[in-house]
Parts: structure tokens; C-alpha cells; sequence
């Protein structure tokens, strides 16, 4: 079974506040791109995950894939598998890649397995790998040249399907600066402040007025400490781009660009 786990970017971001739960409640609009890994995962005599691509570091039984592999194993007892991933999307790129991988790993499972998931139940499973994985059980059916992707809330796994007609007209492009952030760090440095605005009610807007509006409130602190970041964001408006904007935590800078 093969499957082709899809990159991110998040138009505006919106850290409304702290929960107690140590987390924080935000606004956003995730929107999928072309960029993918590439999963494949066959029914073996032993449990494996193989890496190929842009090095991963770290324990592999900490890799989202693996977590994913147990989560539902354990409750379906499901047989051993073997995994193979070659990584494309950038870790700490603020693209989504580890979720996506997650994410794709229950829907493999379930289409190699025949399990017969609902996108809810899957979304449910996925809800409890990271707070955006939901998301990337939903993306593979959404379509991108119509400006289809999902709102975001709570903690980034409260998902309201959104289309934003106007982006039809604009090609995304995405640079990666070769800075790593760490989420944990951005969140750390972000301050939580509620909108007088809807993020909302700005993406309804034409992308032209998007740049003065529609923000990443992780973007000051971010440049902040990796100005270089700016520099790529600054770059694509420069190079053409109506909105720019980093997406995420960062360290990937996106652009939107008009086709007509």
C-alpha cells in the first residue's frame, strides 16, 4: 500500500490564548500543497520502519509513523508491518510533515487492512498523534485548484471545511530558509493576544488586501531570533508575490502568485 502523505501551509495563525492544558487555542486556515513524502506500508513478520530522504534524527520508535502503527494496532490487533518512507517535506518547516505522516499512516493501515474507517473515526484516531494530524485525514479529498481547505480551531483539531474561491487564481510557491525551529520554542515566545477581527471574516477578502491583515502571530518573534527568515519572506514579494507569509512556526515562507 502506498500513499503520499501532503505538506501544509497555514494562511494567517492567530494565537487567541493559553489553555490549562498547557496548550493554546488558535485561528488558522490550512490550506494542502503538491509538495509529499511517499509511504509504503506492506503486512510483514516484524514491525520496521525505514527511513530514506532528508535524514530524520532522533529514536525511530519516537517517529509519528510508528506511533500511529501502535495506536491502532494495539486497539484492532493488527499484525506486524513494514514501512517504508522517503521523506521530502523539511522537518521543523512549519509544513506539517510529521502530522501528514501520521495521518497517512492510519489511512494506509485501514485501506491495507480493510477496516472500513470513516473519516471521523480515523480523525478521532489521528486527533490523539498531534493537534493538526485531523487535518491530513481530511486533506487528501480536498480540492486544492478550488480553493478548498479546512479552518482551524481550539487547538488546531477543531476542523470547519472553508474555501476561499479567490485562490483559485494564485500558484502557491515555497522556500525553505535553512533555519530549523523548534514549535515548542516558538510557542514559547509567541504572545497570545484575541483578535478584533475574524480571521475568518479576513480571508474572505481579496488575497491584494491580505498583506496588512492576514497575519502569522508567530512571525515577530520568529524573525526575531532567525531574521534570516524575514529575508525569504521580504525575497518572495520582491520576486512578484501578492501575500507572503511564513507558515506555521516556521521556517518555511510561502508566496501566493497571480496566474493571470
Amino acid at each position: 500500500m502506498i500513499v503520499y502523505p501532503n505538506a501544509k501551509i497555514n494562511i494567517g495563525l492567530k494565537v487567541i490564548g493559553k489553555r490549562p492544558d498547557g496548550f493554546h487555542n488558535l485561528e488558522t486556515f490550512f490550506f494542502p500543497v503538491e509538495l509529499t513524502d511517499i509511504l509504503e506500508i506492506v503486512e510483514s513478520g516484524k514491525t520496521t520502519l525505514t527511513l530514506y530522504g532528508i535524514e530524520l534524527k532522533g529514536n525511530p520508535e519516537e517517529n509519528l509513523c510508528v506511533k500511529a502503527y501502535k495506536l491502532l494496532a494495539g486497539e484492532l490487533n493488527l499484525p506486524p508491518v513494514e514501512m517504508h518512507l522517503l521523506k521530502r517535506i523539511p522537518t521543523g518547516a512549519g509544513l506539517g510533515g510529521g502530522s501528514s505522516d501520521a495521518a497517512y499512516t492510519l489511512i494506509a493501515l485501514d485501506k491495507l487492512f480493510k477496516l472500513n474507517l470513516d473519516s471521523e473515526t480515523l480523525a478521532s484516531y489521528a486527533a490523539r498523534l498531534g493537534s493538526d494530524c485531523p487535518f491530513f485525514i481530511y486533506s487528501r479529498s480536498l480540492k486544492r485548484e478550488e480553493g478548498e481547505g479546512m479552518f482551524a480551531e481550539g487547538r488546531g483539531e477543531i476542523l470547519t471545511p472553508f474555501t476561499i474561491p479567490q485562490l483559485a487564481g494564485f500558484k502557491v510557491k515555497i522556500e525553505l530558509p535553512p533555519v530549523f525551529v523548534s514549535t515548542a520554542e516558538a510557542y514559547g515566545e509567541v504572545t497570545p493576544c484575541k483578535p478584533q477581527t475574524s480571521l475568518k471574516e479576513q480571508l474572505l477578502k481579496p488575497v491584494e488586501e491580505w498583506k496588512d491583515t492576514v497575519k502569522n502571530d508567530f512571525e515577530s518573534s520568529v524573525f526575531k531570533k532567525h531574521p534570516l527568515i524575514g529575508e525569504y519572506k521580504q525575497q518572495l514579494y520582491k520576486q512578484g508575490a501578492v501575500y507572503a507569509s511564513m507558515s506555521g512556526s516556521g521556517s518555511a515562507v510561502f508566496g501566493l502568485n497571480n496566474q493571470n
